[in-house]
């Protein structure tokens, strides 16, 4: 494949997507937070956050075929531009009186499923863009971009939101969008070239996802491990402001630390990744970032004082790029095009599946068990996976 011109088209690239998610980050936020406010409300919240991962779970298996089998910029710029047009109606409802909370969780839903959309489709985009010996930098520079913006967006959004309205942080996003898919929409992308037959059935050629799957030993192992490893970190992804508030202090600066933290710690980790490269076997990286990642869990589990804890936090942080970006990189460059769409989607799925379901397990159990328990367990039972995929040469059977 040609890949002339290909840091122009990249950099284009991710600067569209980077725009495009500040404005998503700032209203995901904003919604989230009116609803807060507004409501005061668990159940609301609850479903707020179904509303958030269903769609996007419910749509990944056709999202994948989509992306395998149409133009994947003109996917990105349709998903990105769905979004935007949903959010602009409901900015202009709220304009005129129409303030309910069923029109956020639809938006919300919206939302989600176009996220469920883009997220793999941008994935599957990069290797048609850039050279394969470039996917880990560039891949460690998305990440690193990413981060950076989530760790701005609450900053501004609540800066936004103390001194203008919900429908501002609205119009923000529309108009973000709107640069996003231009940008994208001026950008050549070689079409990458489709070896197996079109069917003329989506549920056929999900079919065919999962067949590919079952005979790629290594990517099917890969996102068994993922699985296990998603599942047996979701204390430390849900439950430490939970920890925090009990034995640090319930002062809202300690739960804003505790997730500046984190974010600033995914930065420089993906800052890591990029200028590191990681080890020359890949999957490799994600194993060592996965114990190291146990081993700080049960750092977070004992810290004596709250100055260790966010040191933990952020080394946590550092961690989760490490651990990604390799996972990321070998499907790019070991699943073939037109299969890169479903292998992402499954990749989505497992993610957005084993930390809630890790949370219908761990949640109850943190009224029962001391959180700093669970994290202390989790932690271990983490390293030890890592531990004996590796020493059991998992990978390599």
């Amino acid at each position: 494949m040609n890949y002339r011109n290909w840091k122009t088209a990249i950099t284009a690239f991710l600067t569209a997507q980077m725009i495009s998610l500040l404005g998503s980050s700032l209203v995901q936020y904003a919604i989230i937070w009116h609803i807060t406010l507004t409501t005061s409300s668990g159940k609301m919240l609850t479903i707020s956050t179904l509303c958030g991962f269903l769609p996007q779970i419910l749509i990944s298996l056709i999202a994948g075929v989509w992306i395998d089998r149409y133009n994947r910029k003109k996917l990105i710029m349709l998903a990105d531009a769905a979004i935007a047009a949903s959010t602009l109606l409901l900015a202009v409802a709220f304009l005129m009186g129409y303030r309910y909370n069923w029109a956020l969780f639809i938006v919300l839903a919206i939302r989600s499923a176009g996220t469920g959309i883009q997220t793999p489709a941008v994935n599957a985009i990069i290797p048609q863009i850039v050279p394969q010996e470039k996917l880990m930098k560039i891949n460690g520079i998305n990440s690193t971009l990413s981060s950076l913006i989530m760790f701005l967006s609450p900053a501004i959004s609540g800066a936004i939101l103390t001194v203008a309205s919900l429908e501002v942080t609205l119009f923000i996003d529309v108009i973000t969008a709107a640069i996003g898919i231009s940008i994208t929409a001026a950008i050549y992308i070689r079409p990458y070239e489709r070896t197996e037959r079109r069917e003329g059935s989506s549920l056929k050629e999900i079919g065919m996802g999962f067949s590919y799957l079952n005979k790629n030993h290594f990517i099917r192992k890969l996102l068994v491990y993922q699985v296990i490893i998603l599942f047996l970190i979701s204390p430390s992804a849900f439950l430490t402001p939970l920890m925090v508030s009990r034995t640090f202090g319930t002062e809202v600066w300690r739960l804003t630390a505790s997730e500046m933290t984190y974010s600033l710690g995914m930065i420089l980790g993906g800052l890591l990744i990029t200028a590191w490269g990681g080890f020359s076997k890949k999957v490799n990286t994600t194993m060592a970032a996965g114990a190291l990642y146990g081993v700080l869990m049960i750092g977070l589990g004992n810290a004596p004082q709250f100055l260790i804890y966010l040191s933990c936090n952020t080394l946590i942080g550092i961690t989760a790029p490490c651990y990604n970006g390799p996972i990321t990189v070998t499907i790019q460059e070991k699943v073939e095009p037109q299969m890169q769409g479903r292998v992402f989607s499954f990749m989505q799925i497992a993610t957005s599946c084993a930390l809630p379901l890790g949370m219908v397990i761990f949640g109850p159990l943190a009224d029962m068990i001391s959180i700093r328990i669970l994290l202390t367990l989790a932690g271990a039972f983490v390293v030890s996976v890592s531990a004996a995929v590796w020493g059991l040469k998992y990978f390599n059977k």
